[in-house]
């Protein structure tokens, strides 16, 4: 193969990787999140869907609140898709870090010598946590990253895949979903 072929077909890559990226991150979303149709149907059993063991960065055990709107990400610092959505789950964040109504649990399965630079180096002050158990049935997956908001045991929204998370159909989600608490 000669010299321009190789860099008209790289040129062409280029071209669909950058197409991949904005689909991804920035094109339009006609809906939210996907309603999931797996919400817990037991009103009584709320803990299903809320992590157990989780720990802080420094290996303190924490509990979910249950009581809040609950913002999930499950992600790692290896994920591409992961780290592309990770500014806008800032954003979103640094929006409701003082309201005593949602929760946020930023999680990763890898521990916290692999975690703490990979924050302190990308400038993130997000809610970090380790999960080391089994996902509940309504979170299990093998993908990510993996996002749900959820309340009073019910899955309200879910997406697999990165997404922008401060864009304002999930705003307006969240702002709803508020009001009613």
């Amino acid at each position: 193969m000669g010299s321009t072929p190789k860099k008209l077909l790289i040129f062409g890559l280029s071209i669909l990787a950058f197409i991949a990226i904005y689909f991804a991150l920035f094109a339009p979303k006609d809906e939210l999140p996907s309603e999931t149709g797996n919400a817990v149907k037991d009103e009584q059993d709320n803990t299903s869907v809320y992590l157990s063991s989780l720990a802080d960065l420094k290996g303190n055990p924490v509990s979910m609140d249950k009581n809040k709107l609950v913002f999930l990400n499950v992600w790692a610092t290896w994920c591409g898709p992961c780290n592309m959505e990770m500014p806008g789950i800032q954003r979103l964040f640094n929006q409701y870090k003082n309201n005593e109504k949602i929760a946020f649990y930023i999680v990763s399965d890898e521990d916290a010598e692999t975690v703490n630079p990979f924050i302190a180096r990308k400038g993130y002050e997000l809610p970090f946590y380790q999960y080391a158990g089994t996902y509940p049935a309504a979170l299990d997956g093998n993908a990510i990253p993996r996002t749900y908001i959820i309340y009073n045991g019910k899955v309200l929204a879910q997406e697999i895949g990165a997404s922008q998370w401060d864009r304002p159909e999930v705003i307006d989600l969240i702002e709803k979903q508020l009001a009613d608490i």
